[in-house]
């Protein structure tokens, strides 16, 4: 009689491969963190993997978390906390360092640690510093655990809009005009920052936007109309970064395209549009995540303008040496011309969110979208990424 047919005893059954969701997060942007790991947590198909939801506190603690999407999102206009989430207040999970052991421990004060068993992927939807900047990338390496997205250098150039831009000019990508202001000539020589700002103003005109230099979600930047603004600005930016950008206005309408990395490739959605905001002075966090000021999908754009920005969002995924994922944000200018503003290598992802619809519109559902990157993840190896 052939046993070929006959069901598998659990012990011959092959484990599927086991995905930590990691989320929360030093950086400002804590809570949308949360709020995109919720989304993934529901989206991930339990039939092909086993899940660990892990979160990181404000105050850097790794928490062992409630698998509980529905708690994980924007409640009467606030988002959530790890806090809110971990099983303990002072339990904490630790990732073993030895590439050799990809197991993951809990442990409580007083108590014996705990094994939790192995991981075969993270897939990291941290937001900002200390996560998106290649700092949980390089841990990720050192650990020999391969992770969803892009690796350190990357990570860090797409988090840093002073290099990124830098590295764009280098590819021949087209960015616009900025100045940058650093932490020591701010603290040192204010008054030669704020010459060099005006005459930047001088060649480019008012308004200025004046951002952190490694920050996300719209958090920390001001629209600056004119010198009384500039000192207050520069200290918004600074609490959430000491290296301020600051850049002129871009006429033109704020398109944005998804690139995703296939297995021949990475490969540019369709385009998105995001129109003016009329309750607000720009796309900030408020229009953004708040109040869910929604773009249009695909953009109104002409196939030879579609065609471009899509051959250039995949341009600069390859010039920063990307992985995975990657949203690039683009003006098209007055002239037709687009301008590259930057790329996010983490970008938003709720099912509401610009890259996930983007895809979407291009055929690639949201949970065919986060089954693909966590395959792509398990496809690489870990090292000198």
């Amino acid at each position: 009689m052939s046993t070929e047919n006959l069901p598998q005893s659990p012990e011959q059954q092959p484990r599927r491969p086991r995905v930590a969701v990691v989320f929360g997060g030093r950086s400002s942007e804590h809570g949308i963190s949360v709020v995109t790991a919720g989304a993934v947590l529901r989206a991930i198909d339990r039939a092909r993997y086993d899940v660990l939801p892990i979160g990181i506190t404000a105050d850097g603690r790794w928490a062992l978390t409630a698998d509980e999407p529905d708690r994980m999102a924007i409640t009467d206009r606030r988002t959530p906390s790890v806090d809110e989430l971990a099983e303990s207040a002072e339990g904490g999970v630790v990732l073993s360092v030895d590439p050799g052991s990809r197991e993951v421990v809990y442990s409580e004060p007083g108590a014996v640690p705990k094994a939790l068993g192995d991981v075969d992927v993270v897939f990291p939807v941290l937001h900002g510093p200390y996560g998106e900047d290649g700092t949980l990338q390089g841990l990720l390496e050192l650990s020999g655990v391969p992770y969803v997205g892009s690796g350190v250098l990357s990570s860090a150039v797409g988090q840093d809009k002073e290099y990124m831009k830098r590295v764009f000019v280098s590819f021949g990508l087209p960015v616009g005009p900025y100045e940058v202001i650093r932490p020591r000539e701010w603290a040192q020589d204010p008054a030669a920052a704020r010459k060099r700002i005006v005459d930047f103003a001088g060649d480019h005109g008012w308004p200025l936007f004046v951002k952190p230099a490694r920050g996300g979600s719209s958090m920390g930047i001001t629209k600056v109309d004119d010198l009384s603004g500039l000192d207050e600005a520069i200290a918004e930016a600074q609490r959430h970064d000491p290296k301020v950008l600051v850049e002129s206005l871009l006429s033109g309408r704020e398109i944005e395209c998804g690139v995703l990395e296939f297995e021949d490739g990475p490969r540019a959605s369709v385009p998105a549009e995001i129109p003016p905001v009329t309750s607000h002075d720009f796309y900030d966090f408020e229009a953004k995540y708040i109040d869910a000021a929604t773009g249009l999908v695909p953009a109104p754009l002409t196939p030879e303008q579609t065609a471009e920005v899509q051959r250039l969002a995949v341009a600069a995924f390859e010039a920063a040496s990307c992985e995975g994922l990657v949203r690039a944000d683009f003006f098209l200018t007055e002239d037709g011309s687009f301008v590259i503003n930057e790329i996010n290598t983490m970008p938003g992802f709720t099912p509401i969110s610009m890259y996930p619809r983007m895809w979407q519109e291009s055929g690639v559902g949201y949970g065919e979208l986060v089954d693909r990157l966590i395959q792509a993840a398990l496809r690489r190896s870990t090292g000198l990424r």
